[in-house]
């Protein structure tokens, strides 16, 4: 009988979301922490590495912590969510690959291309039903998670408002305009209002340049083809990542359970 601790390859987790996020320049005001206090929140502080260059496009590619790889496919928008009066966004869906990882090795995410991004997160969960708030996790269940975190990117600080859902593809809209109609029930302190020139995911946010010159029109059917096209790709290149993220793990695995050999052992 074996008694010692089998260590097993780590599984990549796959999920689907609708998201919108607004991000901000300055400071987080502490009246925006206290209207956002009246949900019972979590908080985490964290450190994230983003690849952001060469821009991928519609690809976001993210070490969380320095413990997961995370690959992000964009898979287009539904349209606008619209709160009247209190926020206007754009609405995203994401495909996303999850798995661990150790540590970059020496010069990993401080090689160009990759942005650190520090992050002080206040997040809460709102089940499908909105029963409760509590600490989000795993699950197949539609619910919506909600977070105003702090940045400290590019030597300045932002933050950065957004909503997240995820459950059944016909219930992600429902359930994240539902949550949005609860978290905007009271107007943001000073009267501020949430725009879609603010509405970003990070990677387009990263990626950005204010002096980028506008990209040469499509006809609705051309641009059509071409996002197809390039969701394919995406698609194609987040799976071989993921498939090559495997092979690696494994081979480690077996290099160190026989030193020196660098593969496994026939029993």
């Amino acid at each position: 009988m074996t008694t010692a601790t089998q260590h097993q390859i780590p599984l990549i987790r796959r999920m689907r979301s609708l998201e919108v996020r607004w991000i901000l320049p300055g400071q987080l005001e502490p009246v925006v922490a206290g209207w956002f206090a009246r949900f019972p929140a979590w908080v985490e502080a964290r450190e994230d590495s983003y690849l952001a260059d060469p821009p991928l496009g519609g690809l976001s590619v993210k070490l969380r912590a320095g413990r997961a790889l995370e690959v992000k496919v964009y898979q287009g928008s539904p349209g606008i969510l619209e709160v009247a009066g209190r926020a206007r966004g754009r609405l995203e869906c994401w495909e996303k690959w999850s798995f661990p990882c150790g540590p970059p090795g020496r010069g990993g995410v401080d090689r160009p291309g990759w942005r650190p991004v520090r992050k002080l997160i206040r997040r809460f969960a709102l089940t499908s039903g909105h029963s409760g708030a509590g600490v989000p996790g795993p699950g197949e269940d539609a619910g919506c998670q909600v977070e105003l975190t702090e940045i400290c990117a590019r030597g300045q600080a932002w933050w950065t408002l957004a909503l997240e859902a995820t459950g059944p593809a016909s219930l992600r809209r429902n359930e994240l305009e539902a949550t949005a109609a609860l978290v905007f029930a009271q107007a943001l302190p000073g009267s501020l209002e949430l725009g879609t020139d603010d509405s970003h995911s990070y990677a387009q946010w990263l990626t950005s340049e204010p002096s980028a010159q506008p990209r040469p029109r499509m006809t609705t059917l051309l641009y059509r083809v071409h996002r197809q096209r390039e969701l394919a790709a995406f698609t194609t290149v987040g799976a071989g990542l993921c498939a090559l993220w495997l092979f690696r793990c494994a081979f480690c695995q077996a290099a160190s359970r026989f030193p020196g050999t660098g593969v496994a052992r026939a029993t």
